[in-house]
């Protein structure tokens, strides 16, 4: 890389300049709303929307002063990547703490939360999270395939999939489902987003198992989100999907007992 002039430095300083700006904007729009939240019980859930999307477009300006810096110095900005990481761990939190944090469980246990975004149609929700996923791989790609961080959005990318999964109602999506639907095409893709996520995230943290940290409960991890899915599986009535994922969760779990043995064995001649 050659060295960087001082007209490219000009011309960085001057983008950053205008896009902090609009940065400080978006922070002190969250803080407003987050003061509404803690003022006012009733309509909490769609402040939480609210803050979700200030939050997300807060990241957007983060990764974007990133990319410039790529893309006018030919390095990193670091420091904004902190913050585009810092910011879609709240945006996520935000909705984490209207539809719960619940993976693997009936949907009645969080049903009662999505109430309070009953008037959220299906394609605001889809288009926000494919907006927060999109950020996620921006944040991810920006970092790099060899970052310190590689691991952690294992977690970030498995939160993001308990939220968009949270975020969908079964009972409506499962009558959406019928093709006289007018909502069928866009529940349709949700549904198979969310199912996806879930894949990837199981995926991921038996990934993080095995070619980094060695811990169960990262195996533990992966095999409750093929769980999950299952149980979406089944609500949809995919028999066949479900069957299959039984399968593959056996021998998951097959593996976890046997590792925790032999580790067992190995501590015990020790």
């Amino acid at each position: 890389m050659g060295k960087i002039t001082l007209e490219q430095r000009n011309r960085y300083a001057a983008k950053v300049k205008e896009y902090k700006s609009t940065i400080d904007l978006s922070l002190a729009a969250e803080q407003t709303l987050l003061t509404l939240l803690k003022q006012q019980a009733q309509g909490s859930g769609y402040v939480r929307i609210k803050l979700a999307e200030e939050t997300l477009v807060l990241t957007s300006y983060n990764i974007l002063i990133n990319t410039l810096s790529v893309a006018l110095l030919g390095i990193k900005n670091e420091d904004y990547l902190a913050d585009a990481r810092k910011s879609i761990g709240r945006c996520i939190k935000y909705l984490e703490d209207l539809v719960t944090p619940y993976v693997d469980v009936p949907f009645s246990d969080y049903e009662k939360n999505l109430e309070e975004i009953s008037e959220v149609t299906y394609e605001d929700r889809y288009s926000l999270l494919r907006k927060i996923g999109f950020a996620i791989r921006q944040i991810e790609d920006g970092y790099g395939a060899n970052s310190k961080w590689k691991w952690a959005f294992a977690e970030i990318y498995a939160k993001f999939a308990v939220v968009a999964k949270n975020m969908l109602d079964m009972k409506k999506a499962f009558q959406d489902m019928d093709l006289a639907s007018q909502n069928r095409q866009v529940v349709h893709s949700y549904i198979s987003f969310v199912k996806k996520h879930l894949q990837v995230s199981a995926d991921r943290y038996r990934e993080k198992y095995e070619m980094f940290s060695n811990k169960m409960e990262d195996f533990k991890q992966a095999i409750l989100y093929l769980n999950a899915l299952r149980r979406m599986h089944t609500v949809f009535a995919e028999r066949a999907e479900a069957d299959e994922l039984k399968k593959k969760i056996e021998i998951w779990s097959a593996k976890l007992e046997t590792d925790q043995k032999k580790r067992e064995e190995e501590a015990g001649r020790k």
